[in-house]
């Protein structure tokens, strides 16, 4: 499986122009890609920069026929004209699509700092060597609190996820709402986590978590355990950043640690204000 995750600005370049077609063109380039997961997908948001207020999440997946769109709405308010806004997440897979899942995740009050609602999109996808979820997400920027708040919660949802696999129980067959489902310890989060590899909350999120729940372990170190972590935001804007930083990763269940293949930051390209990564698993 190959996977890409990118945080894509709303389509927006360095350049300022807002092109999904250079998006998908791009990560086309990057690699032969099964998963592609994006992170700022707007809809009817005129007011972002280079934007006319097109529908990305449509515009996107009509770029990708063949694959699955599943969009994850994380901000959904009403405009003036009676339409509405939306801003999110994206999962586009040509892998068969099991039990989606929208998760909201904490947004607790922090009036000391703008902030908008978060979210995680979640697809259990089958595979060659059987299914996996993938997750895909984008914390909050400027509370501290909230942060750390959607860090624990995404601790609290693969917790959830394994012991459903683990569970050995009944389900029922009808084709009705309580039709089982398949359950996997294993999974991949991606995202834009807006911490660093030296924050605390990157360490929080790899510990243990409970008995026969494997715990998140960053693909990068995994990969590349002496090398520090590659720069995926800044890396051309200096307008928006003073120096290239980290903090997008991609991070796997322990049980697919031996699996992680490959493992790359896309330096190059500028269509956007973070790099894209890709990763592949045996």
């Amino acid at each position: 499986m190959k996977l890409i995750s990118w945080n894509i600005q709303w389509c927006r370049g360095c350049d300022g122009r807002v092109d999904p077609k250079r998006i998908i063109d791009h990560a086309r380039a990057l690699a032969d890609f099964d998963v592609l997961c994006l992170q700022e997908v707007a809809a009817n948001f005129p007011a972002l920069a280079g934007s006319s207020g097109e529908d990305q999440f449509t515009e996107l997946a009509a770029l990708l026929p063949g694959y699955t769109a599943i969009p994850g709405i994380a901000v959904d308010v009403p405009d003036p004209q009676g339409g509405r806004r939306q801003f999110g997440n994206l999962i586009l897979s040509r892998l068969p699509v099991g039990s989606i899942r929208r998760i909201a995740l904490p947004w607790p009050s922090d009036p000391a700092f703008r902030s908008m609602p978060r979210m995680v999109l979640q697809a259990t996808l089958e595979t060659v060597a059987g299914p996996i979820r993938v997750m895909t997400t984008h914390l909050e920027y400027y509370s501290a609190l909230q942060r750390g708040a959607q860090v624990d919660a995404l601790r609290s949802i693969h917790h959830e996820a394994a012991r459903h696999a683990l569970a050995d129980r009944a389900v029922e067959t009808d084709g009705g709402p309580f039709q089982g489902q398949v359950h996997t310890r294993s999974a991949i989060l991606t995202g834009d986590f807006n911490f660093r590899p030296d924050d605390a909350l990157h360490a929080r999120l790899q510990a243990e978590i409970g008995e026969g729940v494997p715990r998140w372990v960053d693909a990068w170190t995994a990969r590349y355990p002496d090398q520090p972590h590659a720069h995926t935001s800044g890396v051309h804007d200096r307008d928006q950043w003073p120096e290239p930083f980290t903090c997008d990763f991609v991070f796997a269940s322990e049980d697919l640690r031996s699996r992680i293949s490959a493992l790359s930051v896309d330096g190059q390209t500028q269509a956007s204000d973070h790099q894209p990564i890709l990763l592949a698993l045996n």
